[in-house]
């Protein structure tokens, strides 16, 4: 059985919205996933305050996420770029 991580889209024409999911790889894209690790929501946000670049808002359970990465679910390759740059900067 091949696990994955991978993005499941929801939301309404134009304005998506995603949640990072762990689920089989023969299952379909918005199938039952095994677990929720968070979600991403890739239109640009204005900072809080109005000064600085936008941000794309991204939730993510970084325990769950390394317990499945150790596990040996494969991430595809939006979620794997995303996943590291959100631990990049949870960590600095």
């Amino acid at each position: 059985m091949v696990v994955r991580i991978r993005l499941a889209r929801f939301g309404k024409r134009n304005a998506p919205f995603y949640n990072i999911v762990v689920s089989q790889a023969r299952k379909a894209r918005n199938s039952k996933p095994i677990e929720v690790l968070g979600t991403y929501d890739p239109i640009p946000k204005p900072p809080p305050l109005g000064e600085g670049k936008p941000f794309k808002d991204i939730k993510l359970d970084t325990a769950r996420a390394k317990y499945w990465l150790g596990v040996g679910a494969q991430p595809n390759w939006v979620v794997g770029a995303e996943v590291q740059g959100y631990a990049d900067a949870a960590e600095g």
